[in-house]
């Protein structure tokens, strides 16, 4: 794969990875969900 095809491809990936994190945001309950686990595992 040529260098520009892996930029484009590392920056789109990046992009739905940032998209992917703002909607969890938009969620509080998914957000108090993933604290408790995070939690969880220093109990």
């Amino acid at each position: 794969m040529p260098a520009r095809a892996r930029r484009i491809a590392g920056y789109a990936l990046a992009v739905v990875v940032l998209v992917g994190v703002f909607t969890l945001y938009t969620r509080p309950e998914m957000m108090v969900s993933i604290g408790d686990m995070i939690w969880a595992c220093f109990r």
